[in-house]
């Protein structure tokens, strides 16, 4: 056992735990779940620890062999061997002090035992004075929440790149059929099956740009600004270098604030992310209830799509299988707006030079983005790529609609067409044969005038017997 000691108190803990006092602290006070603090914040808060060792150590602000060994400690929990020893429960107060702290007591014992003491021996290395040296939680806490969303934000817009190509080419690949279209889930005029596709991939190309974009928000970093921005206990000389360093070693376009106190109090970049990703979400639920409602059925239902069946869906109903990949994705979409609405809500209860709510904040708005990252995958991989249409249950449901009478009213005449769409309602016939019947066009007429290519196009169909 070893003793460590605060303003507080004393503690003892265990020889064989890396956390310290802080830590301990927390994980009495944060006790409230099981789920701790994401990886991807840590390790980007041990890699501004890293630089801030060689920058301390370049200023010689820090001895050589205490930075180096520093950095080699950090270059180990990089490589995930102290994965296990950050435990502060996410759902924590004090804007991530805990956090940081945790970070700050496993990077100084594990360098003290590179130099050859025992943990606690903070008179040779210290948490803060050492590792935290330059820097507070408040700078390098959202530096680091930046970076862990730029490089999951980059691992979205990848995925929507590939979603999008699958709808580009099932654009191609169905261009040629022809099925209903629909306005208020009723019959409307006729569409390609591959303008249908198409509309979704340009839906996803804008989302793609857009999340692709929402990375410049997050770029300026506060780094250097320590507590509230205005940067005392933090060389200028080492505030540029962090930047330089933090550019190098995360491959981002990283830049200091033009107000390091601006980017200290106030997270709207934070807030314009997300609502750029609820923007999203709405599409792919949207999208996703499309596909689930044109896959129905697929006897007793519309049918016109076919989805690869991926899981039996029913435990008393043989035969049964159920969309899970879209109604997965349409779950999982709402569960993103709703992150939204609760990370606004953290974002406007911010007050004056400081947001203590970065915790909950930081955490759901990762949690979203990684949920978005496997979400895309698994619909694209697992649903999209599958996606078949059944070209004869397309024109089968096309023929049986008064859908087909809409492109002949310049020729006909809107009343004359009412009477027919009537008469073939009443007979349980098809609009082109009561046409027929009533000698308005023979059948050659009709195929001419409703060919695919003329009544999904802009303009008056071609081809018609008085021109």
């Amino acid at each position: 056992m070893r003793t460590e000691t605060d303003f507080l108190g004393s503690v003892e803990l265990e020889d064989n735990i890396y956390y310290g006092i802080s830590t301990y602290r927390a994980l009495q006070n944060f006790n409230v779940s099981k789920e701790t603090v994401n990886l991807k914040i840590i390790k980007e808060l041990v890699n501004i620890k890293k630089q801030a060792a060689f920058t301390n150590r370049k200023l010689k602000y820090i001895d050589a062999e205490i930075a180096t060994a520093i950095i080699v400690s950090c270059n180990k929990i990089l490589n995930g061997e102290f994965d296990h020893s950050f435990v502060v429960n996410k759902y924590q107060g004090g804007a991530g002090t805990s956090t940081n702290m945790n970070v700050n007591e496993v990077i100084a014992n594990i360098t003290l035992e590179e130099l050859g003491y025992k943990k606690g021996e903070y008179n040779i290395v210290h948490p803060i004075n050492h590792v935290n040296l330059h820097q507070s939680t408040n700078d390098t806490y959202p530096t680091a929440v930046k970076i862990a969303t730029i490089k999951v934000i980059r691992e979205l817009a990848d995925e929507y790149a590939g979603l999008q190509k699958t709808f580009q080419d099932l654009e191609s690949k169905n261009g040629h059929i022809i099925k209903l279209g629909r306005t208020q889930l009723m019959d409307a005029l006729p569409i390609l099956a591959g303008q249908m596709f198409g509309a979704y991939a340009e839906t996803f190309s804008r989302d793609r740009w857009r999340i692709y974009k929402v990375e410049e928000r997050l770029r300026t970093i506060n780094i250097g600004g320590t507590a509230i921005g205005t940067g005392l206990n933090a060389p200028l000389k080492y505030t540029f270098m962090m930047t330089s360093l933090l550019q190098e070693s995360t491959n981002i376009g990283l830049s200091r604030a033009e107000s390091l106190i601006d980017n200290t109090q106030n997270l709207d970049s934070f807030n314009e992310v997300s609502a750029l990703l609820k923007v999203s979400a709405a599409s792919l639920v949207k999208i996703s209830n499309d596909l689930r409602f044109l896959s129905s059925g697929p006897n007793g239902g519309i049918g016109e799509i076919i989805l690869k069946d991926q899981q039996a869906g029913s435990s008393i109903m043989p035969g049964k299988v159920n969309p899970v990949i879209l109604e997965m994705v349409i779950q999982n979409g709402h569960k993103i707006i709703s992150n939204d609405q609760l990370i606004t809500n953290l974002i406007a209860s911010g007050n004056l030079e400081l947001n203590s709510f970065l915790p909950m904040i930081s955490e759901t708005l990762l949690e979203s983005i990684e949920l978005f990252v496997n979400t895309v995958s698994i619909f694209n991989s697992r649903c999209a790529k599958h996606i078949k249409v059944d070209k004869e249950r397309c024109l089968e449901n096309l023929e049986k609609s008064a859908s087909l009478i809409t492109p002949l009213i310049h020729i006909i005449g809107y009343d004359q067409a009412s009477e027919i769409v009537k008469e073939a309602k009443n007979s349980k016939s098809s609009i082109r044969s009561v046409l027929i019947q009533k000698e308005l066009f023979t059948e050659e007429e009709l195929n001419i005038l409703l060919d695919p290519l003329n009544i999904t196009r802009p303009g008056i169909i071609r081809g018609a017997i008085n021109e």
